[in-house]
């Protein structure tokens, strides 16, 4: 295994917001390298809600004295998302001065200085079950309350690989490549359909008619082809046994922006997409729209559809690649849940 410079180590705050933690959880059983190398050989973990031993005014105590010491050079990673009614009441992530510090508030101090600033799993990039309806919380993603890129590593949970792998790059390369929704290309760059085990059933018009069928599940709900992960490839599970269709369930779309209300019902086959002019299967759908699910066709995009830019996007792209108008359009159809400061 490659042993990283210690020299190059930055200081890392891992906070949780609203969160099961399951992706803290999950990074733990990282393989290679293991969670041990990665905090003695890879960063200095500075702070992590989970695993930190220190209370009250001396755990933001640490949290105070990154942001003044280490300002532009620490890597800040929320898992979760951000409350936002009651001016962030709704999640308190410590005491400071005997008073709370809400997750909005720490999230936009610890923002503003970081180097890099990662949003881990998918209620923290994209709003998650945390966010879904009714949201009583008014929970946002992290993009919504920082004025940066945020760099997006979705899952629910997340693979340890891709936060793993996240890490190591912004350390040892900086940035890596990102696709429309700022997710790692490395680990998003395909959709679980294009490189699912079952896809000659797909081809071959073999479905699987219940859960436990060892078919294409296309037909019983699978989202594999609009939701874009490597799945298939990297596996789960310890020593990188499975995942959900191995294991003969359907892919319900966990990294994708419209997760889980966009998503639902996740046993519902996901239908074809007929619009004015335009009837396009779901898996090209798919290839035009990046992460954006079918249930997820907004107002907003059937607006410009009418109008023709989607069309004459569509007709631009046929090589299967993300278009950018298209992105920008699905990424800007709610204010509210991607725009700016709330």
């Amino acid at each position: 295994m490659k042993q990283f410079s210690k020299k190059s180590r930055p200081p890392v705050i891992w906070l949780g917001t609203n969160t099961c933690a399951g992706d803290m959880l999950s990074l733990l059983n990282s393989l290679e390298p293991g969670y041990q190398s990665l905090i003695t050989d890879l960063i200095d973990f500075r702070f992590n809600y989970l695993l930190g031993s220190a209370e009250g005014d001396t755990a933001t105590g640490v949290l105070k004295a990154v942001t003044e010491e280490q300002r532009g050079k620490y890597i800040l990673v929320i898992e979760g998302t951000i409350p936002t009614r009651t001016n962030g009441l709704y999640c308190v992530v410590g005491n400071r001065d005997g008073k709370p510090l809400t997750a909005l508030q720490a999230v936009r101090e610890l923002g503003g200085g970081a180097r890099h600033v990662v949003a881990a799993g998918t209620c923290a990039s994209f709003g998650g079950p945390y966010a879904a309806a009714p949201n009583p919380s008014e929970s946002v993603p992290v993009q919504a309350v920082l004025d940066r890129k945020v760099i997006n590593v979705p899952g629910c949970p997340i693979n340890p690989d891709w936060m793993m792998g996240t890490l190591v790059h912004l350390v040892q390369y900086g940035e890596p490549e990102l696709d429309g929704f700022n997710r790692p290309k490395i680990f998003y760059g395909d959709t679980i359909h294009d490189i699912c085990q079952r896809r000659a059933y797909f081809e071959d018009g073999i479905f699987a008619e219940k859960p436990g069928d060892p078919w294409c599940m296309y037909k019983i709900g699978c989202k594999g082809p609009v939701t874009y992960a490597d799945c298939p490839n990297r596996q789960w599970s310890g020593e990188h046994l499975s995942w959900p269709v191995k294991a003969n369930t359907p892919c319900i779309g966990c990294t994708s922006p419209e997760f889980p209300d966009g998503d639902a019902p996740f046993f519902e086959h996901l239908p074809d997409i007929n619009l004015p002019g335009i009837k396009i299967s779901a898996n090209r759908f798919a290839r035009l729209a990046g992460a954006a699910t079918a249930f997820g066709i907004s107002i907003h995009l059937i607006g410009s559809i009418l109008t023709g830019r989607v069309a004459d996007t569509i007709k631009k792209d046929f090589s299967g690649g993300i278009s950018r108008k298209l992105l920008s359009i699905i990424k800007n159809t709610d204010g509210k849940r991607y725009g700016g400061k709330n």
